[in-house]
Order: C-alpha cells, then structure tokens, then sequence
C-alpha cells in the first residue's frame, strides 16, 4: 500500500532556513520514504526571492525562447528544463517579488537529504518538484525537477508481459508520478509544500548513494521532437541559424531528406549517402527544409541544382 502525508503547521520559509529542522517536527520518518518538496520552498530557502516581475527576470532564465503564443512564453532554463516563463512564479510571495527556480534542482534535493539523515537517521529519498503543462493536453501537472536517492525512472525494456509480449521501450517516469501524486494531497492553497511517501521504498537508494537525480529525466537538444514549436520551428528553419542546428536534431539520412523535399513539393535526387541536389528554382525553401533536417547547401553550386550535405556528416 502506498501512502501520501502532506502535514500541516509549516511557517513561512524565508533565505537561509534550513528545511530539514523545518520538516522533522512535522512527520515522524521512516527508512525508504520517499520526501517530496515544492521548488518554491526551496528557492526561499535559497534566497531565490528576487525583486520585479515575471517579464523582467525571465531573460535571466532563459536559454532560448521555445515558443511564444500571446503573452506566453515557453523557453528552455539554464536548468534543461522546458517550462512557461521559465518556471519563475509570482504566487504566495511577496507583492513585487518573484521567485525563481532552485540553481540546481538536484544538488538542493542531496542537501536535504543528507540533512534529514543527519537530523533523524533516516535514509530516505528526496524528489523536488514543480508545475508544468503538458503538450496537447490542457491543465498542469507537478513533475520531478529535482532527485536524490531515489529512481527516478524505472526501465521495463526487455521484460515480458502477462501474455509473453517483450516491453521494448516501457520506461515510466516514477519520480514525475510521485510528484503528480502529492500534489493531490499538498494543494496549491494548502500550505502544505512538503508531503512524505511511503511503501515504495524500492525506489529508495543506500544513504550515500544519491543516483541520477532528475536531470536525467531530461531530453538532450536534437533528441527532443518538439525543440521549437510549430510557429517558432519555421522561422528558425528560415533564419537557418548554425547555433539552432542541433536543436533539430542529427541529420536524417539522404534518402528521407530526399523523401521530405519531395512531400514539400521541391526536386531531390539522391547522389550518394551525403549528397542530394534539388532545384535552384525555389533555393530558399529547399535551404531551409534542409536545415530543418540537419543538411545545407554547398558553398558552390552548379547553376542548375543545389547540392546539400550534412551539417555534420
């Protein structure tokens, strides 16, 4: 059986509190909780309180603008993370202040981990947690930003279902469905921003040992397929920009590129593995499908064709 405990009676944490002293009154913990605390905590413990607004402090956060839709602004953060104005929030703080993501989410969940042992003798997991929207779904859901010694992902490739089917790339988030969980039981007006699991103590690791915490729950640039949205993906493709090759990815191999021109309605013949020509007629649509798909024109062309090659073959 699994249970969720999110107690009540934490006070306002303000810069320098040590959440461990906070918390231990709260719970009685056991070996192989799981403990579960919202980012915001954190970054007030962390002094991440900063004066301004949303707008002014979300270029500091920011690696690159993902998508914009209105007065949206979905970006990637120094963190790796994807997230609506960079994760920075403006609730339950101070009017004109904002609070900005932990620096680094999984570093903030060892400390209190390692805290939380020293001060109870209790080894336990730590998982961080924040807000975030889905794509093609509505609402928000809490996930993993920040782990320490616990699984953060469990790997059911190669295993054999109840009817003898190989899994082949099962592989279930647990530390973002823990955090989804105690969401239910924290709330966003509760007060409530820790919340302690038990019975999944398999997920928890030997004190010391603090695993890969939830940056590796992070896809690498080029290895997401949404690194731009729709909108943001053609412009970018049209600026054929070099510092945005890898956010679409290795290139694809000659004959889809070949294939992909075609579905554009341009020309394509495939030379050989790392050559394909298209027409000049339309150089600046076959530039940028190319550059979509990792491949760009020769520096010489012959006047009737343009020759593309891997950005990097």
């Amino acid at each position: 059986m699994i249970t969720v405990h999110a107690p009540d009676g934490l006070p306002e944490v303000r810069s320098g509190d040590d959440l461990a002293a906070l918390l231990a009154p709260l719970v009685d913990l056991a070996d192989g909780d799981v403990v579960v605390v919202t980012s915001k905590v954190v970054s007030k413990a962390e002094g991440r309180v900063v004066p301004g607004t949303r707008e002014h402090a979300l270029p500091g956060e920011t690696v690159r603008v993902v998508a914009r839709r209105g007065p949206t602004v979905i970006v990637r953060t120094h963190q790796g993370l994807t997230l609506a104005a960079g994760g920075i929030d403006n609730s339950n703080v101070a009017l004109g202040s904002v609070v900005l993501l932990p620096e680094d989410p999984d570093t903030s969940a060892r400390t209190l981990r390692e805290a939380l042992l020293s001060r109870t003798g209790r080894n336990v997991g730590v998982i961080v947690t924040d807000t975030a929207g889905r794509a093609w779904r509505e609402g928000q859901t809490d996930i993993a930003v920040g782990a320490a010694g616990v699984t953060v992902m469990e790997e059911y490739a190669g295993r054999t279902d109840g009817h003898g089917n190989e899994l082949a790339v099962t592989a279930p988030a647990v530390a973002d469905e823990i955090a989804g969980m105690c969401e239910l039981a924290q709330g966003k007006l509760g007060g409530r921003p820790f919340a302690v699991v038990r019975g999944r103590s398999d997920l928890v690791l030997t004190a010391g040992e603090h695993g890969l915490g939830a940056q590796s729950l992070v896809r690498d640039e080029g290895d997401d397929m949404f690194g731009y949205g729709a909108r943001e993906a053609v412009i970018r493709a049209a600026r054929g920009d070099s510092e945005d090759a890898s956010v679409f990815g290795r290139p694809v191999s000659a004959d889809e590129l070949a294939g992909v021109l075609v579905d554009a309605g341009l020309t394509a013949t495939v030379v050989d593995a790392v050559t394909v020509t298209s027409s000049v007629d339309r150089v600046e649509a076959v530039t940028a499908v190319a550059f979509a798909h990792g491949w760009a024109p020769q520096t010489h062309r012959a006047p009737a064709e343009v020759r593309l090659q891997p950005i990097t073959p």
